[in-house]
Formats: structure tokens, sequence, C-alpha cells
């Protein structure tokens, strides 16, 4: 009998079918105070990592825009108003708690003329090939168990001349910065995540999750290899975040 296949969730090893439903459990139990907690942890700088990624995206009025692994739609509101009512947004997630936070958040603030939303796996996307100008994932390829085969399916779903911008945690490249970086996510990440939403547990493996995820140099050739041209990075924050852009050939 063969070995099972085992990936990382956080620090540890586990089968790769399971993966997927512990990430799902992390952001049912945070859904609810995922905002919250993201502008506590950042504090607040998460906003200006978002912007810089909305602003360097060139999308236009009536383009069709993708927002992968989506979640409560701080990328999707702001592409909503971009692309007017000629263009559309489709706000992806796997998980429903999370969507369903979206949307009801994005219906509070009247946002879903041209916003649809959609529960899909990253690694299996449920549109047709060549159907977007801009595909984006914001703090959420780290948690993808197969990250080679989404950001095919990223490539796949692009039209040629297509965007496809990543922006997540990424390896700090200031000297000193890793060491204040571990303290902090090791202990302030988990007592917060305690205090707020009464669950330690989750924002521990968000801090390893982080720890795992590729580094900047590796992830632009992931990039590279699924087809993407023009690949590159621009650190944030010391390398904290990295916001990695590649376009599909025209």
């Amino acid at each position: 009998m063969s070995e099972k296949e085992t990936t990382h969730f956080g620090y540890q090893q586990v089968d790769k079918k399971e993966k997927q439903q512990r990430v799902a459990e992390v952001f049912h139990n945070v859904a609810a105070r995922y905002d919250l907690m993201n502008d506590l942890m950042s504090a607040g700088i998460h906003r200006l990592w978002k912007k810089i990624t909305i602003d360097s995206s060139a999308i236009r009025a009536g383009d069709s825009v993708l927002d992968v692994a989506g979640g409560t739609g701080d990328l999707s509101k702001a592409f909503s108003r971009i692309v007017g009512p000629t263009g559309q947004v489709v706000l992806s997630d796997i998980n429903d708690s999370m969507l369903k936070v979206g949307r009801d958040r994005l219906h509070d603030q009247g946002v879903l003329e041209n916003l649809h939303l959609a529960q899909a796996n990253a690694e299996q996307l449920p549109f047709a090939d060549n159907s977007f100008q801009l595909v984006t994932i914001s703090f959420g390829l780290r948690n993808v168990t197969d990250k080679d085969q989404a950001i095919r399916e990223f490539h796949r779903v692009l039209k040629p001349g297509g965007r496809l911008m990543v922006l997540e945690f990424s390896k700090p490249v200031v000297p000193g910065l890793s060491k204040l970086y571990d303290l902090y996510s090791f202990t302030a990440l988990p007592l917060m995540g305690k205090l707020v939403v009464g669950d330690s547990d989750s924002y521990r493996y968000l801090a390893e999750s982080i720890r795992m995820h590729p580094d900047q140099a590796t992830l632009a050739q992931m990039m590279s290899d699924a087809g993407f041209v023009q690949s590159k990075w621009d650190n944030m924050t010391g390398g904290i975040v990295a916001l990695h852009q590649g376009f599909k050939a025209a």
C-alpha cells in the first residue's frame, strides 16, 4: 500500500485531503471577526498593502476581475467601483462562512450590482478559459494545498495579456526584522486571537502558515513555471509582505 500524500498544516504534516478541512475550520472560526482581527494584527497597515495592490492593478471600466480567496471583499469592493456597470467582479472563496460575511458586508454598502459571489476551490476554478483581465489573491495562497495547481488555474482563466497579482506574507529582508516578527507572531497573535475571537489555535496556525509559505524568489519561479511572463515582486514593510505580479502572454 502506498503512503498517503502529505502536506503541511502550519508546522504539522497532515494528509493532503485533511488540510482543506482543517483550513476550513480555521476560517469558519474566525470569519465573524476577521476584519477586526486584520486591523488589530497589522495596526491597520493591511489596508495600505491592499490599496497599493489595487492602485497597481491597472484595471479600467468594463474589465472583468476574479478575486480568489476574497473573503470579506476588501479588494472586490474597490474593483467593483473601478470597473463600473459595464464590468464585472467575481468574489470567490472556498469557505462559505467567509463568503456570507463578505456578502452581508457588501450588500450593506450597496456594492453588489456588478459583483458576483462564487464558492470555489482555487485549485479547480469553475470558470471558462480566458475569462478575466485580472486575477488577484490576497493573503490566501498560503492556505491552498496545491499552490502550483492553483497558479496554473489562475493562468488558465486569465485572458491573453491578463495579469495575476498575489499579495501575501513573505520573508523579511531587513536585518534583525525576522526575530522581532517571530516574537510578535508567536506571542501577540495567539493572545489577540484568544481575547478577541476566543481562539488562539487558529492564529497560531496562521503564524505558522506564513513561515511555511514560499519565499519571494520561489513564488516568482512557481509563477514562471505555470506560464506567467514578466514575473516580479515588490516587498512591503521590509518584506513581511510581498506583491507578486505576472502576465499571461498575449
